[in-house]
């Protein structure tokens, strides 16, 4: 497994993502697409780095097709927002008034016997719009015609998707010296959230903080209940720093850990440690689910491992490619992902460890280095 060092961010250009509409351009082809049609959401922010400060009904839509330069259409009215993007000089800029048939404007740009694929944030009521004004066009999911399109990143990706590693580290080692015995799940989820702006972070998307019993939900919501002496407690957390996220898992003790805790904790720690070790390039995702699921079963908690084991991350926290049963896509070097296997025992407690890794050429890196160990708070 590789350990290099992480690279520096650097701001992305315009011609950097001129370069990403090229290549969606070409892959767009390549799978037999006339063109790939990008709503605002993070596909749109990935491309051009335009993010509307509000999405609504008006349409806002990023057209790359072969036979023209990107088109950017836009209402009018938020055409100055648009310009100011850094990637917004590598396309042509269309506005449209209020009042006006924006489908109309659309109908022109597009081939009408076309099939596109359309970002997965796409309205439906846009996507009828164009249905209607181009009958005889076909859509498709990007999900599942152009699965790569942000899977694999670049040195400035990966060096924003360190960076936010990091800051998720260091919130970690920060939270063990935190009281948590007779504290409510909110306030420690409030002291993750401070901690992760603190170190940079300028979104936090989630904070779980499952004691006890609640641990044993995967996506538990902090709550009311207070943190007792012997819990074992699940710390789920991240958000986006530099526009690139982070996501990492760590399950400690309040006061000393019972065997059984003891047990889980290790039988996960190994798992997670066999997931990584699965990953290179050339492999099918799937088998990361495979060896982390595997050792899990054979100690006799398949039952209570009951989700994927990875997703994909980037400019979201979660997006493709998926490490589960089913998934065939061969891992890339750049591909970046969790590794995230859990044992959950209903009524008692769950144990997650959760690290983000980036493909190599030869293997994997940790983007997440704090201690797999099972700590002790207070």
């Amino acid at each position: 497994m590789s350990t290099e060092a992480p690279l520096t961010a650097v701001p992305f250009t315009t011609r950097d993502y001129a370069a990403r509409m090229a290549r969606v351009v070409d892959d767009a082809r390549a799978a037999g697409l006339d063109g790939v049609l990008v709503a605002p959401g993070p596909d749109l922010v990935w491309l051009t780095g335009y993010q509307p400060t509000a999405i609504t009904e008006r349409l806002t839509m990023l057209l790359l097709t072969p036979d023209r330069e990107p088109t950017l259409l836009v209402p009018t009215l938020e055409r100055p927002d648009a310009e100011r993007a850094e990637g917004a000089p590598a396309t042509t800029l269309v506005g449209w008034l209020d009042g006006a048939d924006p489908y109309d404007v659309v109908r022109d740009l597009l081939r009408p016997d076309g099939t596109f694929g359309v970002s997965d944030n796409t309205w439906a009521l846009h996507l009828l719009g164009l249905q209607t004004a181009l009958p005889a066009s076909g859509y498709r999911s990007l999900t599942h015609r152009l699965p790569m399109l942000r899977a694999v990143k670049d040195e400035n990706e990966l060096a924003r998707l360190a960076a936010a590693g990091a800051a998720a580290d260091a919130t970690y080692e920060e939270i063990l010296r935190v009281r948590f015995a007779g504290r409510q799940e909110t306030e420690v989820a409030a002291d993750l959230a401070d901690l992760l702006r603190a170190h940079g972070h300028e979104q936090v998307d989630f904070t779980v903080v499952g004691s006890g019993p609640n641990g044993a939900n995967p996506h538990h919501e902090a709550g009311v209940r207070k943190i007792q002496d012997g819990d074992c407690v699940v710390l789920d957390f991240g958000g986006l720093m530099f526009g690139y996220g982070s996501d990492t898992s760590r399950t400690v003790c309040v006061g000393e850990p019972t065997a059984q805790v003891r047990e889980v904790h290790e039988i996960v720690r190994q798992a997670q440690q066999a997931g990584v070790d699965a990953v290179r390039p050339g492999v099918a995702c799937q088998e990361v689910d495979r060896a982390a699921r595997r050792l899990i079963t054979e100690a006799g908690y398949g039952e209570q491992f009951i989700h994927r084991t990875g997703h994909g991350i980037g400019v979201t926290t979660h997006e493709p490619p998926y490490m589960i049963e089913g998934e065939e896509l061969p891992m890339v070097p750049g591909m970046c992902f969790s590794v995230e296997p859990g044992i959950y025992l209903p009524g008692s407690f769950g144990v997650r460890i959760e690290d983000i890794v980036t493909v190599t050429a030869d293997g994997a890196r940790r983007l997440n280095t704090s201690d797999h160990a099972l700590r002790s708070v207070e």
